[in-house]
């Protein structure tokens, strides 16, 4: 039996496009977690890996936060991240530190801040996998449908079905949105997001600001009132970005 000694916190990058989604899955071992433990396998780490969320197939991160907990031989962090970058494709170890035993990557998270980034030309073949693209918006218009997101609300009709939760209420503390050198830029940062929440209400204000759809139905939506859209924003544009707990960790 390994004897547990040490758990530490990573933060990850991963190029989604590769992968069918981070979550383990019992049809496909293609998966972004599936990846990492039969890395932490292959150097004698039988830990499973538990993480702040997950993103679905298509989607990036440039900072997903994992726990796990390490056997005592493994000391050296800087060690071992650099053998599991070497093991690892389209999937970077950015930081492993020290963290409290309990420490839960997911349960201990106070914020989470995803980044949607688009263009209004078509992406070139070298960027159709990160970037996505709508056509001429205007911009105005998608600050105020963003704005109607923030508060606390419930999302009921901004996820897909079948999602199994305790509540349906979150709370998103800023929306944002700017362009910069023909990028285009959203931030969510929230307490929590449902399942393929950020990818629906972007499409949702992105209609908005194309005007094929309008405010009132966007808020009679936000209001669990009538569901006037359930289409997605395309994975490629979406990352997870940012984690945020207490101070101390």
């Amino acid at each position: 039996m390994q004897t547990l000694s040490l758990r530490v916190k990573a933060v990850i990058a991963y190029d989604g496009s590769h992968y069918l989604g981070f979550q383990k899955q019992t049809s496909t071992n293609n998966t972004i977690a599936h990846a990492i433990e039969k890395a932490l396998r292959s150097l004698q780490i039988k830990s499973d890996i538990v993480a702040s969320g997950r993103t679905d197939a298509g989607v990036h991160a440039t900072g997903q936060v994992i726990h796990f907990d390490l056997p005592e031989f493994w000391s050296d962090l800087d060690k071992l991240k650099i053998n599991l970058n070497r093991k690892l494709k389209d999937i970077e170890f950015k930081h492993i530190s020290k963290t409290a035993p309990d420490f839960h990557a997911r349960f201990w998270a106070k914020k989470r801040l995803y980044r949607y980034v688009f263009k209004t030309s078509k992406p070139s073949v070298f960027e159709q996998k990160y970037i996505s693209y709508y056509s001429d918006f205007n911009a105005d218009l998608l600050k105020k449908a963003l704005s109607y997101f923030e508060g606390e609300h419930d999302f009921k009709y901004f996820q897909k079905t079948g999602t199994l939760t305790h509540t349906t209420v979150r709370n998103i503390y800023k929306t944002l949105y700017r362009e910069k050198n023909g990028y285009h830029y959203i931030y969510f940062q929230a307490n929590g997001f449902l399942r393929a929440q950020v990818r629906m209400m972007v499409h949702a204000a992105i209609s908005c600001a194309k005007k094929e759809m309008t405010e009132a139905q966007l808020r009679e939506q936000l209001a669990c009132k009538v569901k006037h859209s359930s289409r997605l924003a395309p994975p490629e544009g979406l990352y997870l970005a940012r984690i945020l707990y207490n101070e101390r960790y």
